[in-house]
Parts: C-alpha cells; structure tokens; sequence
C-alpha cells in the first residue's frame, strides 16, 4: 500500500482544496444490459487502477465516451452517474456520440491517422479532412463538457492519450485561466515521420496549450522536443524541457506508466487463480514440457506474426523441443471497424495454421491461440505457469504486459520475460531477454536462452526487475504527474 498511500496523502494535503477533472474515451464504469439487468462492469485498465482511487478520494468529475448500453438508461438530466456504485464518491460525466461522430474521430482520426502515425511499422496512415474534422468537433465537445463541470471550482484537469490532442486548446479559448496536464499514453515519432500528417502543426498548437505534457519515456520526449522545433516558431530550453510560444509555457516530462503490484500479487494468490492454473493442462490437451505465452490486442503494432515466425525457426533450428514446447497466445480482437485489424487478425490465424501443420506429431502441435477475451484470473494463471512470456512490439509506448507478467512470477519463480527493445519498457526492465523483433535468427535463439538459462541468473534478473516494477507502481506514476500539475497552478 506504501505508492498508493502517498498518493491519497498527496491528495488529502497538497491537493486537499482541488477538484479533479479527467478527461479520457474509455470510461471507468460501463453499465450493460445482462439479461434484462443493468450490471456495472470496471474494465481492465491500468488509467482506471490508477485514477479511481484518487477521484475516490478527491471527488471530482470523470468524463468519458459512454458507450454501454444501458448508459443513456442510468444518468441525470446532466448526463451524470455517480460512481463507484457501492459506494459513489465521485461524479462520471458521460459524452453521447453519433455513428458519424465516432466513425469519424474514434475510428477515423484517431485509430487510423494518429495511431499508425505515432508507431512506426510501416502501416500507412490515412489522411481524411473529414475525420479530422469530427476528431476537433469531438475534442471541442469534451472541452465544452469540461468547463461546464468546473465553473468555478479550483480544479487540476488531466486530459489522456492521443484521442484529444485538441482539447486543451479548446478549453483554454473558454477559459484560459484554466491550467490542463496531458498524458500521450503512446509514443511519440521522429519529426520525421510526424511531418507527413497534413494538420501537424495543429495538432502541435493543440498538444502546446497544455500547462504539462507527459510521455512515457525520455526518448519520446525528444522526439516531441524536435518535432516541435522543425514545424513551429518557438523557444525551446532543452535543460528544463519546456516550449514557451506566444508568451504560453509548455513543461514536458516523462512520466512511466505502470501497473498496481502489490493488488496485481494480491489478485495472483486467490483461490480462484489457483483453480485455473490447476486446469491449464486439462484445458491444453496436449503434451509440454515448456509453455511460452504472449497477451496482445490484436493489433499490427503487437509484433504477433514476427514472434510466430521466431517460434517456427526455433522448432526448426531446436528440433529436440518438439513434443516439449507449446506457444499460448491470448488475442483479443480490437477495432474490427478497421480493416487494417481485421486482415492481421486473418494473417496470424494463417500464419499460426501453417506453423502446426509443419511441426505437428501425433497428439502435439505448437501453436494454441484464442482469440477471445477471456477472465482476468485465467490471464493471471497462465502469467504463472509459463516458463516465458513473449512481448514482441515492433512500437509500443510502454507495455504493461512485461510488467504483470514480471509481478505474478514473483509468487512462481519459474518463468523469464522476452521483450522487444522497440518498448517503452525496455528502458526500465533492463534484466530482460532483449530482442529485435525484426531478427528472426536473433530471436529464435533468444527462445532457447530463456528456456535453458541457469535457475540462478533466471531469478536473480527477474527478482531485479520485480523490484524496479514494485518500486515505480502505478500510484507512483499518477503521484508525480499530478503533483507536477499541482505546482504550475496560478
């Protein structure tokens, strides 16, 4: 409890006559319908672990996209629930999008323009006016919601991710005393490659009404730094990473996100978790000796179909871990709407298909996927049997996979961690088996190394890094943001 405690005494002292604002697409509590009843799902969300327990304490305001559909059925005249529901302590304001106003800004700008632009493998960004002009219609909506809630309420508002580059500057024309943090939760290019989009230095004037902008890492920083440097007239000091145009300062930080260890360790040892793990095997139906796992979004940014090529030169390179080593891989479908998505998603089925049929014995084949979402307590089971976890980013702002997978092990000490260098995380897990995805050679053998390594270097590297997630939890995250924010009030 010792990150999570410092964070609500921050909040119950320093920030004590504060009200804080979020902004963000995905809500903190969905309402559906589940057989003509209205349940309240908390979706799994590092932002949400984090956030929740400070407006909790705090109270404040949340405004989200609500996309449930029981929604509409449960809010105020003013578009409000009060949550958590058993025991509410703090305001949801929900935003209601059109078809078109989704397609366009969620689909369109921000999942096919800012997201393939921001990581770099080689999937062209589209460029559609349209989209982009949705995606400020959203972001002026979200604003406008904003302000509203504030009145005149001292307030620390803290804008997330890439979905609303253009709200702070829409706050700021409504009430300009007003003083907002961003969080771009995904990393952030070279100039070079940000220098195609068509509406980059709108997107950057937007970003730079931000009082505090953070990213995951020092590198993305940079990038950010640079990119601002080659597209817009302004004063950089690049000892105090800040920008200063027309008179406004922008402060720009690193800030690495991360996960709650301590009630992710507290979640890994309940019975339930026990009873999963004990029905692995059943479930597998297959001979091993040594099972490798990888949790993805199926998104073309995961590195999926590069680490099944890696496992398919490993079996031919190692032939001696046939009838021992299986691959589970855990993919749950995301943005179908997009047929970027739904062509990877047919790729790895083939690619997996082709895989087993090469290798296959009686009774063995390697490769099990389930494209399904499937219940956190099977997730954190298989986090404890693998003897490795595979994260094969070719681009990824930070990655929390490595870092549950790093956590849960702390109660198994069997397992080892195979991380791409192109992560966010490969800055903090240092300890880890580092690949470049892009090498199958290099990457097959980094299989072997990780299944044969000695028991003492195994758990010597993952108790170093068990300690470094520890250390920088999710609380810790949320407590130097916020407490940076604090600092630039008026």
């Amino acid at each position: 409890m010792g990150k999570k405690k410092e964070l609500l005494d921050l909040i119950k002292t320093k920030l004590k006559d504060y009200k804080i604002f979020v902004i963000s697409n995905r809500e903190p509590y969905i309402h559906k319908y589940i057989d003509d009843t209205i349940e309240v799902i908390r979706p799994a969300s590092g932002l949400v672990t984090a956030l929740d327990p400070v407006l909790r304490t705090a109270g404040g305001v949340w405004i989200a996209h609500g996309g449930g559909d029981a929604d509409r059925d449960v809010v105020d005249k003013h578009d409000r629930v009060k949550v958590p529901p058993d025991n509410p302590s703090y305001h949801l304001r929900r935003i209601w999008l059109s078809k078109k106003q989704e397609d366009g800004y969620y689909y369109g700008f921000s999942n096919s323009t800012l997201w393939p632009l921001s990581h770099v493998v080689y999937v062209r960004p589209s460029f559609n006016a349209d989209n982009w002009q949705e995606y400020l219609k959203v972001n002026e909506k979200f604003a406008r919601a904003l302000v509203d809630e504030v009145g005149r309420t001292k307030a620390l508002i803290w804008i997330q991710d890439y979905h609303f580059a253009a709200c702070a500057q829409f706050i700021k024309e409504k009430n300009p005393d007003l003083i907002t943090g961003q969080f771009w939760h995904i990393p952030w290019p070279t100039p070079e490659v940000f220098k195609i989009c068509p509406w980059k230095k709108e997107i950057l004037k937007g970003l730079l009404a931000n009082d505090l902008l953070g990213f995951h890492t020092n590198t993305h920083c940079a990038n950010f730094l640079n990119t601002v440097d080659r597209n817009l007239e302004s004063k950089i000091d690049r000892g105090a990473s800040t920008i200063e145009i027309q008179g406004h300062t922008t402060n720009v930080r690193p800030y690495p996100i991360s996960i709650d260890f301590t009630g992710l360790i507290e979640k890994a040892s309940t019975a339930a978790v026990t009873q999963k793990e004990k029905e692995i095997k059943k479930k597998i139906r297959r001979p091993f000796d040594f099972m490798a796992m990888g949790l993805d979004r199926l998104d073309y940014t995961k590195g999926i179909v590069e680490r099944l090529r890696a496992i398919d030169r490993f079996l031919e390179k190692y032939p001696e871990y046939k009838n021992r080593f299986i691959y589970v891989g855990i993919g749950a479908p995301t943005r179908t709407h997009i047929k970027k998505y739904r062509d990877v998603i047919d790729e790895i089925e083939n690619i997996a298909d082709e895989i087993n049929w090469k290798h296959r014995t009686d009774g063995w084949q390697p490769i099990i996927y389930r494209h399904e979402h499937i219940p956190f307590e099977e997730i954190l089971a298989y986090y404890k049997q693998a003897n490795l976890c595979i994260v094969s980013s070719l681009h990824d702002g930070m990655n929390l996979v490595a870092k549950e997978y790093i956590t849960t092990q702390s109660l198994t000490k069997k397992g080892m961690l195979i991380l791409s260098q192109f992560t966010g995380a490969s800055e903090e897990l240092s300890d880890a088996i580092q690949v470049n995805p892009y090498d199958t050679e290099e990457f097959a053998d980094a299989i072997k190394l990780g299944l044969e390594m000695r028991t003492d270097e195994r758990k010597t590297r993952m108790e170093r890094m068990a300690e470094q997630v520890k250390e920088n939890d999710i609380f810790k995250w949320a407590h130097l943001f916020l407490e940076d924010l604090a600092k630039l009030q008026k």
